[in-house]
């Protein structure tokens, strides 16, 4: 087993979370995003990056954590979920880090039964908790059939 993970940190609500960087394809600033009638409420809508149809998520609404606020700040997360591309709304992209794997711990029990296991996993980092996010458990799979819908 690798002693390192290499991550992508971000925070929503100013709480740091991250996902494997092996899942994410690039990270765009927050652009115009075309409103598809009749989605889940979390489907905020598509956009066209570099030829491609690509749905985008509010990951603050999946996660029942708020909705986001246009900032400067604001990105989208381009990730790989089963041969499709699907981008998350975050409030600020931070950091590449190399992520020692015995500072990760499983989530706690009483997490897993919240919000369908989204998390994966703990790290402390500098005083702080960064929370590893599991995308495949992130998008519901009605959510995937309706990314799948907009990608043809």
């Amino acid at each position: 087993m690798e002693a390192y993970s290499k991550v992508i940190t971000f925070t929503l609500n100013k709480q740091d979370y991250a996902i494997d960087i092996n899942q994410i394809s690039s990270i765009e600033r927050l652009q115009q995003i075309t409103k598809v009638p009749g989605v889940s409420d979390s489907i905020k809508g598509m956009i066209n990056l570099r030829g491609r149809i690509t749905p985008i998520i509010d990951l603050k609404e999946r996660l029942s954590i708020g909705n986001t606020t246009d900032s400067s700040e604001s990105r989208i997360v381009i990730v790989e979920n089963n041969a499709s591309q699907v981008g998350l709304i975050v409030d600020d992209a931070k950091d590449v880090l190399d992520l020692d794997t015995t500072a990760i711990e499983p989530a706690p029990e009483s997490m897993h039964a919240v919000k369908d296991s989204f998390i994966k996993g703990v790290a402390k980092l500098e005083g702080k908790l960064l929370l590893l996010l599991d995308v495949k458990q992130v998008i519901r799979e009605e959510e995937k059939d309706q990314c799948k819908e907009l990608h043809q």
